[in-house]
């Protein structure tokens, strides 16, 4: 199977997105604040549309494979785990984990920027072989 060690992490991701979004949902106001739940959802908001970007980019890649795409999902990938995983661990565990949630967003920016690139030279490939 192509890319089953990115299939792999995301089929992780997910499930732990969804193990998340349920202890948010159904557990967490015993534990924590508000506060801290919101901000415990916002990690589960952004690893979820990251974890659906990420499929997207994995399917695109099954039927038309190019270097750069490795390049968005390793940004994504980063990304989620600097953003959402310091938002988990500021709500859970009380750490501020200072610049690594900003760095985490710029990365996740940085991937959809890739993206536009790799589908911008797709494009460009595209159009340039015979019977375009």
């Amino acid at each position: 199977m192509r890319d089953k060690a990115w299939w792999v992490g995301v089929a992780l991701s997910g499930a732990v997105m969804v193990i998340a979004g349920a202890y948010a949902a159904h557990g967490m106001a015993a534990h924590a604040s508000a506060v801290m739940v919101g901000v415990f959802e916002t990690g589960v908001r952004y690893q979820a549309w990251h974890t659906l970007a990420m499929l997207g980019v994995l399917a695109w890649r099954a039927s038309m494979p190019l270097a750069g795409q490795r390049w968005v999902l390793g940004l994504w990938a980063l990304g989620m785990l600097a953003f959402s995983g310091s938002l988990y661990a500021m709500a859970l565990g009380g750490w501020n984990l200072g610049l690594v949630t900003p760095l985490g967003g710029a990365l996740l920016i940085a991937g959809w920027l890739a993206l536009a690139v790799v589908a911008l030279m797709a494009e460009r490939r595209r159009s340039s072989e015979p019977n375009a």
